[in-house]
């Protein structure tokens, strides 16, 4: 145990000091030497079909809900994978690399002075690793003492509109979120107690106080504030909107419309907030956030897939998913009592969706029923009713090239097998 112990402080004392050196000099880590131009190593077992996922006996799907988690979040830009593969073929110190990496998505995201960002497990992670940041103050022993807050604060402010089951990640610090829903509430809630502020970005709109007013009533209590906009791109400005409006910390996922890797995520905020979160996340034992690893590959993978999603034409992508789901409503609106629409959520998957309806009349089937029949299709296909719409909703911009075409044939094959 001894060993341990001296291991650990030795690792917590190098972390600081390469957090503070790499920010005032850092080296060069996105150069490649060895092994770059390696050829794709031929695969025997597992594997060897090329498609590893029925040699399981699991079904793969066409996904029309987007990126959702459970469904395994993007699909990785061929780009990306080649990164992470040269990223495998090495060693690094990795705190070191996550300064680096923080620094460089700062300066592409053009972020104000005094932000950097951190590559996370996930936007979930994020928020667990941001809050013990400001909970501990970078201070080694109170980073092991987590989930036990003596001497700590130990309450964060939250609208009670904006309660989810993410707010788990803040709940597991030990943390009381205290819910308010009235500016005089929130006066009345801060005390000396109170570590943070909390915003849910996606439930904006249900809020009395607005994503703006947020962070400008923390400025006038004194308190840290959060964002929490996991899925909230695009549009591509959202990267930065949060803190430029005030937000300490902003909280992205990396496998969502990004396109980085599923188990990646991102945290933006003050240098010092950013320095003390990778200070209780994995690399560094004995912290609250030791399970919540993220690799060298998946760092290297947030870094170019942010590159590129800076990169992209966003409105000849939007314009292309659009044209797919307007390829599909043509054809459902053969089926005598269907009927499709457009809409694009005001934020959280703000892409074009579709929402397709039909008269109970004259097609004897329920949403319920329609999503489990294609589920159970092959191929088989994942829509569900969605935004608080009748119907089925859908979106088409996971849909990989020509499954558009077997969406809209599958959705006419049901239609017109249940007519009345």
């Amino acid at each position: 145990m001894r060993l341990n112990s001296k291991w650990n402080r030795r690792s917590f004392l190098g972390s600081v000091a390469i957090i503070a050196g790499s920010i005032l000099a850092p080296r060069k880590l996105f150069s490649w030497n060895r092994g770059a131009a390696r050829e794709p190593a031929p695969v025997s077992g597992f594997g060897r079909t090329g498609n590893p996922y029925e040699e399981l006996g699991v079904t793969t799907v066409i996904n029309c809900e987007g990126t959702m988690t459970m469904l395994g979040g993007s699909l990785p830009h061929p780009e990306l994978e080649s990164v992470m593969t040269m990223a495998g073929r090495h060693f690094v110190s990795i705190p070191e690399l996550e300064v680096a990496a923080g620094k460089r998505i700062a300066e592409m995201l053009k972020l104000p002075e005094g932000y950097t960002t951190l590559v996370t497990s996930g936007a979930a992670a994020a928020m667990q690793s941001g809050l013990a940041g400001i909970l501990t103050g970078g201070k080694e022993p109170l980073i092991q003492q987590l989930p036990d807050l003596a001497g700590m604060k130990s309450e964060v402010i939250i609208q009670k509109t904006h309660r989810n089951p993410f707010d788990h990640q803040l709940r597991s610090t030990g943390i009381k979120l205290i819910e308010i829903e009235t500016r005089d509430q929130l006066r009345a809630a801060v005390n000396e107690r109170t570590a943070m502020m909390h915003f849910t970005n996606f439930a904006n709109a249900a809020g009395q106080i607005k994503v703006d007013e947020w962070p400008r009533l923390a400025k006038q209590y004194n308190l840290p504030c959060m964002n929490d906009a996991a899925a909230d791109t695009p549009p591509v400005s959202h990267l930065w909107d949060y803190t430029n409006m005030g937000f300490d910390l902003v909280t992205f996922s990396g496998g969502k419309a990004i396109r980085g890797p599923q188990c990646a995520g991102l945290l933006i905020g003050r240098k010092d907030m950013v320095a003390n979160a990778l200070l209780n996340n994995s690399p560094h034992e004995d912290t609250l956030g030791r399970s919540q690893k993220v690799g060298k590959e998946e760092i290297l993978g947030m870094v170019k897939a942010l590159e590129l999603f800076l990169a992209e034409d966003h409105e000849a992508l939007a314009k292309e998913w659009q044209d797919r789901l307007e390829g599909i409503s043509r054809e459902l609106n053969r089926v005598p009592g269907v009927s499709t629409s457009f809409f694009v959520p005001d934020i959280a998957n703000h892409v074009p969706h579709m929402s397709i309806t039909w008269n109970a009349d004259r097609i004897s089937l329920t949403p319920e029923q329609a999503s489990k029949l294609l589920r159970s299709s092959k191929p088989s296909i994942v829509i569900g009713s969605g935004e608080g719409r009748p119907g089925l909703a859908m979106n088409s911009f996971m849909l990989q090239p020509g499954e558009d075409k077997i969406v809209a044939a599958q959705l006419s094959r049901l239609m017109r097998e249940h007519a009345v």
